[in-house]
């Protein structure tokens, strides 16, 4: 009774998603380029950002492992020359939190925010 109302004290298992960083301009080219064979994912995050990091846990619990993608992750404080680039090259206007689902060279759909969790990636 006291492990339904107070949890357990057995430490929960965390769930590591297979995050490639995404921290150099180099990068975007390849992931353009290997998105005309396999769907491409870049995750925009504010480290400093509450909201960012609740839509990013929320994503991290429902994310399928099975998920035909890369999933790259963008710290768009970090690395912000990145991050601007992201949407020139890609042709969407800047948020955070941001999900980018990029095929073919080309963004095929985005969401910020909550709308992130609403995504069906498969």
């Amino acid at each position: 009774m006291f492990k339904k109302l107070f949890g357990s004290s057995e430490p929960k298992e965390e769930k590591v998603l297979p995050w490639i960083p995404l921290t150099s301009l180099d990068q975007l080219q390849e992931i353009a380029e290997k998105s005309k064979g396999k769907t491409q994912l870049i995750f925009k995050h504010s480290t400093r950002c509450g909201i960012s990091r609740m839509v990013m846990n929320q994503f991290i619990a429902s994310y399928d492992l099975e998920t035909e993608a890369d999933l790259y992750y963008l710290d768009l404080l970090s690395y912000r020359d990145v991050s601007n680039e992201v949407g020139y090259k890609f042709q969407v206007m800047h948020q955070s939190p941001q999900l980018l689902i990029i095929k073919n060279g080309i963004v095929t759909t985005h969401a910020s925010h909550g709308a992130i969790n609403d995504m069906d990636l498969k």
